[in-house]
């Protein structure tokens, strides 16, 4: 078992390549699999007057529009290029959503591995149409959705060229950060169930517990923002993990990895060797002869466990002593 692990950078680099580059490195150094920035055309993706989401309003100037807000961290491509070459030497894998179909294009000539739905699009039935006919894995977020539109987007993708095979929906809320009480953890399965997809979680909580209980769920992908410092001015920083703290979510995914184990419940090879001293035979209770009737009486059950078991109580019941014992002495028949 082995889950995708992808730090969402998305947008924190605030415009600026150098901070760009140190989101690489935290996310390499931190164990993710994959860094992901945002690719978009803000002139095709945001309207002039658009509003901002509330956690937006809090997050940025308030006079500031959304249009504008979203141009000055939009990534050149250029930029794109250095970033790519800067994830291979770093180590880790490349992506980025692309919000609009030419951004969807460039990503795929850049050589993505895979291409990311993000929620926001789930309902834009051009766009997905446009990346379900590309042949690549998809990662589709769901925020905001309802079953049905989740199912819907699924068709049209398959409709469109996709093998369901090669989609994965990741559960998801939206709202920056996420209160508890809406994560709704479970409709992650209940998605696995209905619509027969390999599942994940985009997640926008503070902290770390959600992703993790998730992985234990069974979420294969694992999408989180990361910032270099909550505090900094920006959309989505202070809803994002502090680099030490997506390397400690990275750590602990990949424990909860391990300890799902193969599901066979036996005795794992650690603990093997205790079997023998933490569990317990048939001894004598007190001096037993030779030649004399085994009785509950006259026979306990004790620690170690390199005798005759205990769950052989009624058999050795009524049968003669093989030979004198002292009492603590294992029984031998």
């Amino acid at each position: 078992m082995h889950t995708l692990i992808i730090a969402e950078a998305g947008v924190n680099h605030n415009g600026s390549l150098r901070t760009c580059y140190d989101l690489i490195d935290r996310a390499s150094s931190a164990g993710a699999d994959y860094v992901k920035f945002q690719t978009f055309k803000t002139e095709l993706c945001i309207s002039k007057n658009a509003k901002k989401a509330s956690y937006q309003i809090r997050t940025t100037k308030e006079s500031e529009s959304q249009f504008e807000m979203v141009k000055k961290l939009e990534l050149s491509t250029e930029n794109h290029l250095k970033i790519l070459e800067k994830c291979k030497s770093s180590g880790i894998g490349f992506s980025s959503t692309g919000f609009d179909r030419p951004s969807v294009d460039f990503l795929i000539d850049l050589g993505v591995d895979f291409l990311k739905i993000p929620s926001g699009e789930i309902t834009n039935l051009p766009y997905l149409r446009h990346v379900g006919s590309k042949g690549l894995p998809i990662v589709v977020s769901t925020g905001m959705c309802t079953m049905h539109e989740v199912k819907n987007a699924l068709k049209i993708l398959e409709q469109a060229g996709s093998k369901k095979s090669n989609i994965t929906v990741l559960h998801c809320n939206t709202e920056y950060p996420s209160p508890m009480e809406d994560v709704n953890l479970r409709a992650m399965l209940s998605i696995e169930e209905e619509l027969g997809v390999k599942v994940g979680y985009s997640d926008h909580t503070l902290g770390i517990e959600v992703p993790i209980a998730a992985v234990a769920m069974g979420a294969t992908v694992i999408e989180k923002h990361f910032t270099l410092d909550r505090a900094m001015e920006g959309p989505d920083h202070a809803a994002s993990l502090e680099p030490v703290e997506l390397k400690r979510m990275v750590s602990s995914i990949r424990n909860i990895e391990k300890a799902m184990g193969d599901g066979l419940k036996k005795p794992s090879k650690s603990e093997e060797a205790n079997i023998l001293v933490v569990r317990k035979s048939i001894v004598a209770h007190r001096h037993i002869s030779k030649g004399e009737i085994l009785t509950s009486e006259n026979l306990s059950v004790k620690r170690p466990g390199t005798g005759i078991s205990p769950m052989e109580w009624d058999n050795v019941i009524g049968q003669k002593a093989s030979l004198d014992f002292a009492p603590d002495d294992l029984i031998i028949l």
